[in-house]
This record gives structure tokens, sequence and C-alpha cells, in this order.
């Protein structure tokens, strides 16, 4: 590796296959450990966590002793070592006798981290996962021509922090995601124009129900982009049809019924840990008394029920590495139980099932006793105008062409289709409207 392309990888930033230290020190044995015991990866010393090149006097005892860490972990292993002007360069490949231990102790890079697992721990996973994920297998379906998005890619860089030189190739082997050429299935998630072109399974699919029951849908939403812009649509639509409140204090303040962070860390764990093997997709219910948000995967294979919300063991380390990157993902580890204190904050019970899917089932607050009369009745208000307002546009495109079609008042109205029956089925129960002859070939009549 040259200069240039030293350089280039400090910007691209930590990561999965990257760790960044100022000097030698103790660590270095656990971190050789974690990237064999992952996919590989880089070590280079003489760089700050945030990118600042400080230097490292670089002598032969330096790379003796950097080696004799390799070799004093059980099984040994053999690191190349290289010295470039006043850094240095340690390159670790994956380990082909996993799991490696060091001092007794177990580590598995996560993200941009080391994390420290009992041995059991580490051999079940790999064990039972037969060393494959999803997210790391190359994907020579892939037309860069005609399907890799270069705005989606530059809004990643920007996102991430990264800035460089290199062309998108290089910056795409530094993250990872390339190898002899193709696309890896984590870049194909991220830097696709339409996810289901190569992954059926990767849709997002959103239902809104009248009660507490799959019975009568008001509201239905797909989304089948990039992994990055399903997250966000997902998130804005659930936000979009649960409801705000104001909470007494000093000072009136308002707040949505379920905690923002607690949506987006079930979505992230939605995206991250499904099993993208499975035919399944995400599924998102919302019910008048819960959210439910349901991904193909229970817990890993390696992972018990005593584990749940200690222990992280990424499905998809890449996915989690790229997430970790836009800061998607704050805490490895840690989400189940910021999940749990968040819902306990606001008096709310949440429930975690996991057979073959993983489902996060969040109770919504039906009558917030902490809700002033007064604020009740201004959102019942708004809601009965809102409704009245759609049912009469409705109305006035019926007047206008009575032969019109659920599909051409949709976008007339800018709703889906479902909410326009949802809509035509309350003013035929109300008596205002009435159909005349079959589905195909009859018209409304107004009354």
């Amino acid at each position: 590796m040259n200069e240039e392309e030293i350089l280039n990888l400090i910007k691209t930033g930590e990561g999965l296959t990257l760790e960044l230290k100022e000097g030698l020190n103790s660590d270095l044995g656990k971190e050789i450990c974690a990237f064999a015991n992952a996919k590989g990866g880089k070590i280079i010393l003489g760089v700050k966590d945030n990118g600042e090149i400080i230097g490292i006097k670089t002598t032969n005892a330096l790379t003796s002793q950097i080696q004799n860490f390799a070799r004093n972990i059980d099984p040994t292993l053999s690191v190349e070592v290289e010295r470039i002007k006043d850094l240095v360069l340690i390159q670790v490949l994956e380990g082909k006798k996993k799991p490696y231990s060091v001092n007794g102790r177990f580590f598995l890079r996560i993200g941009s981290n080391s994390q420290q697992l009992n041995r059991d721990e580490i051999r079940d996973f790999f064990q039972k996962e037969n060393l494959i994920q999803f997210d790391n297998l190359i994907n020579t379906k892939f037309n860069f021509e005609e399907d890799f998005d270069e705005y989606k890619f530059n809004n990643f860089l920007k996102l991430a922090k990264i800035t460089s030189n290199q062309d998108r190739k290089g910056i795409l082997s530094n993250l990872y995601l390339l190898d002899e050429d193709y696309l890896k299935n984590a870049g194909v998630l991220f830097f696709c124009s339409e996810i289901k072109k190569y992954f059926l399974q990767g849709i997002v699919n959103c239902v809104l129900y009248e009660g507490k029951a799959k019975t009568n849908i008001i509201d239905k939403k797909e989304f089948s982009e990039d992994i990055l812009s399903n997250y966000e649509n997902a998130y804005k639509y659930i936000i979009s049809k649960l409801n705000t409140s104001y909470i007494i204090g000093k000072e009136r303040e308002e707040r949505l019924e379920l905690p923002k962070e607690v949506i987006r860390e079930a979505l992230i764990n939605a995206f991250v840990h499904r099993d993208y093997f499975s035919n399944g997709h995400i599924q998102i219910d919302i019910f008048i008394d819960r959210l439910e948000i349901s991904n193909p995967g229970g817990l890993v294979k390696g992972l018990t029920e005593k584990d749940f919300g200690n222990i992280s063991l990424p499905r998809n380390s890449l996915l989690m590495d790229l997430m970790l990157r836009v800061k998607k993902v704050e805490k490895v580890g840690s989400g189940i139980r910021r999940i749990k204190d968040l819902m306990r904050s606001y008096k709310l019970e949440v429930e975690f099932i996991h057979t073959d899917f993983f489902r996060a089932i969040f109770q919504r607050p039906i009558i917030n006793k902490a809700v002033e009369k007064t604020t009740q009745k201004t959102t019942q208000k708004t809601t009965q105008k809102t409704t009245q307002k759609t049912t009469q546009k409705i109305l006035e495109e019926i007047k206008k062409n009575h032969s019109i079609t659920r599909r051409e008042l949709s976008e007339i109205i800018g709703i889906t289709e479902d909410g326009i029956k949802y809509n035509l089925t309350k003013l035929i129960k109300t008596g205002k409207i009435k159909r005349v002859g079959p589905d195909k070939g009859g018209y409304w009549e107004v009354l």
C-alpha cells in the first residue's frame, strides 16, 4: 500500500474492517483477535480516532512487538506489518481456525468496536451460522451502470463524513463492499435504485387498521427503494399515523404518544438483524391500541434468552457497520435496554416475541389521563375536520364524474386506494352515496 492509498483509507474512518490507534498499547492483541474472528481488517498506528495523523516512530523493535501480540493469540496468528512513512499498517486476515482468544478472552469485531464474548457463544455462533452472512455475499447480477445510484452513494459519503479523492471503486473496496469487482449484497441494499429488483423480500409493508384486529384496513403503503430510504419512509409513515398529546408541567409540552427514539431503534433492529435469506419482509402494523414491527428471523443463533438485550451478535455485520457510519445506530448492544427504559418512562408496555420472526409490540395509550380534556376535544375536532374535508372532496369529484374509479380518486385527493375505499364505505353507510350497477361498468350516485 502506498502513501496515497493509506491516506484514503484513513479518510474512510473506523469501522468493521479498520481500527485507528495512536500508538502501541495492550489493546492491540484484543483488536487483532477481534478482526481474526470477524472478516479480517487493518489497524493503522499513528492516527487518532478522529483521523488526525500524528505519526509513530517506526523501528524493527516495534515490528517485533506487534508480531509478539499476534503470536500470543490462541491459536497463533501471523499478521503482516508494513511501514509507510511515519505510519504502521497491520493487516489481519480472517482466521481459518475460529474462534480465537487472547489471554483467555474472546473478541468479535462488531461495527467499529471489539466486543468480548465467551467461548461457547462465539463457537455456537460460527458453527450454526456456517460463517455465511447474506450481506457479505457478492451479487453477480447487480448491474453497476443501470442500478448503482450515485446520488445515494454520495449521500452516504456525506452522512458518514467520508471525504476522499479516491474513485468509487477505491472507496467501496475500503468499505469492504467489493469482491473481484462485484458489489456485495450490503452495497446493493444501500446503493440500488429499487430494492425489489434484486431482493423481493427487501420491501417494507406498512398497514393502518381501524381497530384492534386486521379486519378493516384504513391505509396501506409499500416501500421498495434502497435500505436507508425504506427506513426513513417507514419512520415517517409511523409518525404520521400516531397521535400527539400535551404533557402538563411548568410548561405544556407537546410530544408523540410513543418515544421517537423507540420507533427508530426498533426499525433499525428490524433492518439490521432480519434474516435476508428468508422470503419474508419487514411488516409494520398500526392498530388502535398498539404498534407492531416484525421481521423474519428470531434471535441470532448462538444467543439464548438470557443473552437477549445484553449481548449483540449482528446477523448482518456489514449492514451494521454501514448503519453505524451514518449514525443510525448509536451504541452496539444497548438498543433493547434503551427501548425498555424509554417505554417505561412513558408508562407504557413493550413485548418482544421471537420465533421464526422477531416481533416488537408497543402499547399505545388509548386514553392518556395526562392529556387535558380541551386538548382531547381539539384533537377530535381536528380529526373530524380532516375526515370531513376528505369526504367532501370525494363527493365533489363524484358529482363531476359519476363513473370515477378509486384509483382516479386516489390520484386526485392524494391518499391511498385503501383510504379511498374506507371513506367510500363510510359515505355509503351514512347514506351520502350509493353504487348503481356492478363494480365495473356501474356508477356512483350522490343522495
